[in-house]
């Protein structure tokens, strides 16, 4: 192990005293002490296994934002976005640096945003080897030379072992992951789980980039090709947002949030992957599976004496994750920025099997459904869940997205009409039937529907090449190179028109009664980009 001797820095200004500060540890370091002290294990591929305790994903409940000046009327206050009191929060912080101090503690100097012009400068204080080592993996990482003169904008204070006191502390429960924007503080205790820590910089970012810098921040996935052009993928978990991103034949430029810029640019918030590792086989996914490896870090897995991890089993949480440095992954694009967006995926694993495999949308459509954000629940993904339950998360990412999510349609709708940019709408869900009937679209025929229209091969909008669905508004092509013409058509796929169209019907009923709550914020070529009213 290398030196690991405390560097001269002081959190004093933070309220944390007298603690042992491992400042900028290498990832090797990191990876050592948390085998050292007993809080994680080696696995046979090299990359370290943690649990994270009791929380095995983000607590939506438990996030919120300090209303202050700053925010009080800039933020989309309900459910997603929940207020926290100033003076709570003063108190809370005193709590957990008082809990911090006289701690070995681990601390990390880093940035968001691969474009210069947007760089943020971030400094992530950790009680845990393991969550630094997230934090060296999911963050830009500064070099010697930029380290010199660093002066962090943000504060990531992170403390998985402190327990809030509800009564007093103001919070739901013992966990709490809080955003001050007056202060440029994430506070975050009482979970282990990492997500939280990138997940507060990049709400942080959701709210500071469309306000501050006219620039529309994305959860998304993005490549490039050969040629510049940059594709963008949109998609809840499970849609297969970093699978497909992941493409031998073109450039990663990062896999869950990124920014596009009034100047027609594209970059990637972060420095790294954080990739679902449920059922993960080399064969499906050769990427992500060959970027495990020392390094990277394996959550909730799993795994033998031997160190062999089992990625089918589900025995901890179905949320079984994987995080490495981009460079992990062959082909990706350097700096981590792509010009020249052409194609934008809005990615949904439709379990109902009743939208189209592909399908072309206008402006309006693109705004509403990414408003909608639709995916479906299956059957024994929840307790309680017995059949198909459509799930809506606006903007593909509500829970991190501070503001109304039709401030960010509109600056989608205007960059689509700014650039000719194409938007489509991909089920990588079920065909033939719904969940229980039909089986799963064969990843290899959505690659071949994904490449067709980057390749510019789904021909011209017509009626010669596209049908419009009578339940839904969608042009869906009628071929596809690589794809089965009847493969297209859901409809046909069944082979029952009436159960078809019956569930088709309750599907478009659902999204009616979704938009309801964003109709008194959407213009009228959002409201026509919905399913029409057609006859039952």
């Amino acid at each position: 192990m290398t030196n690991l001797d405390t560097k001269t820095i002081s959190l004093d200004n933070l309220g944390i005293k007298d603690a042992t500060i491992r400042y900028q540890l290498t990832s090797d370091e990191l990876h050592d002490l948390t085998i050292e002290k007993g809080q994680g294990e080696n696995t046979s591929f090299g990359a370290l296994a943690v649990k994270t305790g009791e929380f095995t994903g983000r607590s939506p409940m438990d996030r919120f934002i300090v209303k202050d000046d700053i925010t009080k009327d800039e933020i989309w206050w309900g459910d997603i976005n929940i207020p926290f009191d100033s003076d709570k929060f003063d108190k809370l912080y005193d709590k957990v640096t008082n809990y911090l101090s006289n701690k070995e503690v681990f601390v990390r100097d880093s940035y968001a945003c691969a474009d210069e012009d947007y760089k943020l400068n971030i400094r992530v204080v950790n009680e845990y080897p393991w969550s630094n080592m997230f934090a060296y993996n999911m963050f830009l990482r500064p070099t010697a030379e930029e380290l010199k003169g660093f002066s962090p904008e943000w504060t990531v204070i992170n403390a998985p072992g402190f327990m809030a006191d509800p009564a007093v502390d103001g919070t739901r429960q013992h966990n709490f992951a809080i955003l001050n924007f007056g202060k440029k503080i994430a506070l975050i205790g009482g979970t282990g789980y990492t997500g939280e820590i990138k997940k507060g910089i990049f709400s942080a970012l959701n709210f500071i980039l469309p306000v501050f810098k006219n620039t529309l921040p994305m959860h998304c996935s993005a490549n490039v090709g050969k040629e510049g052009d940059t594709a963008i993928f949109f998609g809840l978990s499970g849609t297969g947002k970093t699978t497909l991103s992941t493409d031998p034949n073109r450039s990663l430029i990062g896999d869950d949030e990124h920014g596009w810029t009034s100047e027609n640019t594209v970059f990637n918030f972060e420095g790294g992957c954080y990739a679902k590792v449920i059922d993960l086989s080399q064969e499906k996914e050769p990427e992500i599976y060959g970027a495990i490896k020392r390094g990277a870090i394996l959550e909730n897995i799993v795994m033998d004496a031997d160190g062999k991890v089992d990625f089918h089993d589900t025995s901890i949480t179905q949320n079984t994750r994987v995080s490495y440095p981009i460079n992990h992954i062959e082909n990706i694009q350097t700096p981590s920025i792509g010009k020249n967006p052409k194609n934008i995926f809005f990615l949904t694993a439709d379990a109902f099997g009743v939208l189209p495999p592909i399908s072309r949308l206008t402006p309006g459509q693109a705004a509403y459904h990414f408003i909608s954000g639709y995916t479906a629940k299956v059957a024994g993904t929840e307790a309680g869940v017995t059949e198909p339950l459509p799930s809506f998360s606006a903007c593909f990412g509500a829970p991190f997205m501070p503001l109304h999510p039709t401030r960010y349609a509109e600056m989608l709708s205007e960059k689509m009409k700014e650039t000719g940019v194409n938007v489509w709408l991909v089920n990588t869900g079920w065909t033939a039937g719904p969940y229980g009937i039909g089986h799963r679209m064969k990843l290899k025929y959505t690659r071949a529907m994904i490449n067709a229209a980057i390749n510019g091969e789904l021909g011209e909008m017509n009626y010669k090449n596209y049908h419009t669905h009578s339940v839904f508004g969608l042009a869906q092509p009628r071929q596809c190179p690589g794809v089965p013409s009847e493969l297209l058509s859901q409809r046909q796929a069944w082979d029952n028109d009436e159960e078809y169209y019956k569930t088709a019907h309750k599907l478009a009923d659902s999204f009616r009664k979704n938009f309801e709550q964003f109709a008194d914020n959407a213009n009228a070529e959002i409201l026509a980009g919905g399913p029409p009213n057609v006859k039952k």
